[in-house]
């Protein structure tokens, strides 16, 4: 990316409420961006450290969907806390959907909806394909759920689907969706929040080495996301980044407490968002370190 459009931006835009306006302006200000400049330059500007990740996460979907409209949107892939196509009771019949995806992460803000859903002839083995669905549309409700302590200002919500008129996407559901997104939200999220925590640093003046730390950490990102995410190297290098920002996370706490205890509120509130999906993480690193 052009780096010295992080460098020399300044600019946090205000929260807003509504996510989907929140990104229409963002997108405004930004102009014509790569996934990876969104995730960057985008997190930088944000307000608090929930609406960076609901950036990198956006970020990501455009990886995924190259073709994404220039709105918010989601995927929607979870049911009972799985993401296994056996567990999966979402249906695709001809072009219409039925069935419940139960958290939906900015769902109720979303213009477009990706979902996964079961589409093996009767008896079959598990397969999943992926549609577009769009919330205005007959057959399609998505309730909000109520804020949970982690990032409260990221709304999640319940996918409702009745027979639903979709658009099909090209390519397995699973390969060519489902999976790679957890490495791509990997690689976006933590890019997001690392330009988030670089801003934060340079309104509040943090050590020039700490802040030239988090440079290089984004650097690392964007070559790691330029890399195919079943690239078993490309998940070895990921597993680096994310220990490096560990390893910062003493001195960034540090300096967030010598700071506006705003930031410093903020961040403790949210940054466990970075451990959800550690698990599954740990497995990718140590299959791609045995195939290399």
């Amino acid at each position: 990316m052009p780096w010295q459009n992080l460098l020399n931006r300044r600019e946090r835009l205000p929260a807003n409420p509504d996510l989907g306006e929140g990104f229409a302006t963002l997108l405004h200000h930004l102009g014509s961006v790569t996934p990876f400049e969104l995730a960057v330059a985008g997190a930088r500007m944000m307000a608090t450290p929930g609406l960076a990740f609901l950036v990198g996460y956006q970020a990501a979907l455009r990886m995924l969907w190259p073709s994404a409209p220039l709105s918010l949107g989601a995927l929607c892939a979870t049911e009972q806390r799985s993401l296994r196509p056996a567990d999966m009771q979402t249906r695709l019949s001809g072009l219409r959907l039925s069935g419940r995806k139960d958290f939906v992460t900015a769902g109720d803000a979303a213009d477009w909806l990706l979902v996964a859903a079961r589409s093996e002839e009767p008896g079959g083995e598990p397969r999943l394909s992926l549609a577009v669905v769009y919330p205005d549309e007959p057959g399609v409700r998505v309730e909000k759920l109520p804020a949970i302590p982690l990032m409260p200002d990221i709304s999640h919500g319940r996918l409702f689907l009745d027979n639903a008129l979709c658009e099909l996407l090209a390519g397995d559901g699973w390969d060519a969706y489902v999976k790679p997104f957890r490495t791509l939200e990997d690689i976006y999220v933590l890019s997001a929040m690392t330009a988030w925590l670089y801003g934060v640093g340079q309104d509040s003046d943090w050590s020039q080495s700490l802040q030239l730390r988090l440079l290089a950490l984004l650097a690392g990102c964007a070559e790691v996301s330029r890399q195919a995410p079943s690239n078993p190297a490309g998940h070895v290098l990921l597993g680096g980044l994310f220990a490096q920002f560990e390893g910062l996370k003493a001195e960034i706490h540090d300096a967030l407490v010598e700071g506006p205890p705003l930031w410093a509120e903020m961040w403790q509130r949210d940054q466990a968002v970075m451990d959800l999906a550690a698990g599954a993480r740990g497995k990718r690193l140590a299959k791609a370190l045995a195939a290399i």
